[in-house]
């Protein structure tokens, strides 16, 4: 009983009401004075990402950027990045310099007689070489820099021989050094549109030792000489599978056309070429898909091509047929990065396989005159440089390359490593009897030319003596030029 009566006074104490039932009864009161006590409780809502009881960092909000200009127009900035200054007015201009003229070129180039190697027989897997026997006008003419007249720098400007890594902005305008090798090479350029032959060449040699310059300087001998200039600046723009393709009909095994590539390549020939081209008229008669007016010249022809992309492949093959008749000028064909048409290509065909590069239709028109199988009728050169920057290793390529240059000089000659898979068979086929030559640094004699032009254009403030020759020569590895322009005028403290 006693226990009773306890439970009994406790629940009149403390009496047994629900919170929910609380929440009820308040709710359905008229009038209170104690709402604010009687409200539910609010708890304050936790960042997600915030553990409790740790303290809140502060928000930085990011501001967004005010637009203050316009936007670059489509294809501005690779106008800006590959935009070429040949002039600076600020450099002294050197008065004696000599401009390469027709002149030149032939005064020096009587072809020296070659007298085969006598001696000892050669070891098997050995083949002898021809010694050249160097001139006293060669000899003159080495070490030399030459200036380049304003008609011969507008066609190498159209052609987009000149780079932006070899420093034109540096010089009143522009000069090119005469190497040994390049005083060779202009002797033999002659010497093929003499005799209607077709020289055939390819430069190599490790980065920065004169290639792609080798090359233009080609080019200038040929503007220079009245030829026909036909230069592909970057093989790798036409194997990387940035341009539109479609295959040609009628092919086999299928080739493929780049439509907007060729239709550039067209406007690039007719502009550095319009001199020589507007005189030429077409003879033939041709079936092309677009209507040519009688008497038409080829370089309205090849404005012609330049506006319908889908036939310029086929008037770029009309333009070759009427340069290849009898009794019109040499021509020069020049490819720069040989290397990136030597493997297989970024395009792909429609089982999604890639595309070989020498299927490519205009890869394959360079090679089959590089490798000799199609000869230039008037006379002429084709020539390639390999590049040495960011470029593809071919091994195929450089077995080829090691091969001929080891038959050139009488050393035992390289073969195939037989546990290698990797060799391409149209690539060696490619090059396997074309000429090549290796270029180095240069002789102290040239660096010291080359020094010198420097110094007499106010953009090297040194004196040029024996010491600092030797010095700025052995630091930039035996006479690599592109080091021997880094070294001396770009990294002066």
């Amino acid at each position: 009983m006693a226990s009773q009566s306890l439970n009994c006074w406790r629940c009149l104490a403390r009496p047994n009401i629900s919170p929910s039932s609380a929440l009820q009864l308040t709710s359905l009161r008229s009038f209170s004075t104690t709402s604010i006590r009687g409200a539910p409780v609010v708890k304050p809502k936790q960042h997600p990402g915030r553990e409790k009881g740790l303290k809140a960092s502060p928000r930085i909000k990011n501001k967004p950027k005010e637009k203050t200009g316009k936007p670059p127009a489509p294809g501005e900035r690779k106008a800006v990045r590959k935009r070429i200054v040949l002039s600076n007015t600020n450099a002294i201009e050197v008065a004696e310099m000599e401009d390469l003229t027709k002149e030149m070129i032939d005064s020096g180039l009587r072809r020296a007689k070659k007298p085969m190697v006598h001696g000892e027989q050669p070891l098997e897997g050995m083949v002898e070489a021809p010694v050249p026997e160097r001139t006293e006008e060669e000899r003159r003419m080495v070490g030399k820099v030459v200036g380049l007249q304003g008609e011969t720098v507008d066609g190498l400007r159209a052609v987009e021989a000149f780079k932006t890594t070899q420093g034109w902005g540096l010089f009143r305008r522009p000069g090119l050094l005469l190497r040994e090798e390049s005083v060779k090479l202009t002797k033999d350029m002659v010497a093929a549109a003499k005799e209607k032959e077709s020289m055939r060449l390819v430069l190599d040699g490790p980065k920065q030792t004169g290639k792609s310059m080798m090359l233009l300087q080609s080019m200038a001998n040929a503007f220079v000489k009245g030829w026909v200039v036909i230069n592909i600046p970057e093989a790798q723009e036409v194997c990387n599978a940035i341009n539109d393709y479609a295959a040609i009909p009628g092919t086999a095994p299928t080739l493929w056309a780049q439509p907007t590539y060729t239709a550039n390549w067209l406007n690039q020939i007719g502009k550095a070429n319009a001199k020589i081209l507007s005189r030429i008229q077409i003879k033939g008669k041709y079936n092309l898909p677009i209507v040519i007016p009688p008497k038409t010249d080829l370089a309205r022809l090849c404005e012609l091509g330049t506006r319908d992309p889908d036939a310029a492949w086929q008037v770029f093959q009309v333009l070759w047929s009427e340069l290849n008749q009898e009794g019109e000028r040499p021509l020069l064909l020049a490819m720069d990065g040989l290397n990136y048409t030597m493997r297989e290509s970024e395009y792909r065909d429609q089982e999604n396989k890639k595309i070989h590069s020498h299927d490519l239709a205009i890869v394959q028109f360079f090679l089959d005159h590089l490798s000799g199988s199609k000869k230039l009728a008037n006379g002429g050169a084709i020539i390639a440089a390999t590049s040495r920057s960011h470029s593809p290793i071919s091994i195929s390529m450089e077995l080829a390359l090691k091969q001929q240059l080891e038959k050139q000089t009488a050393q035992k000659i390289t073969q195939r490593d037989p546990f290698e898979r990797k060799y391409d068979e149209r690539v060696e086929k490619a090059l396997s009897n074309v000429p090549a030559v290796k270029l180095g640094g240069l002789s102290k004699a040239e660096a010291r030319g080359l020094m010198e032009y420097w110094a007499e254009s106010g953009v090297l403030r040194q004196r040029v003596d024996e010491q600092t020759v030797a010095e700025k020569w052995a630091l930039a590895g035996n006479g690599i030029i592109g080091e021997i322009q880094r070294g001396a005028l770009r990294m002066r403290i």
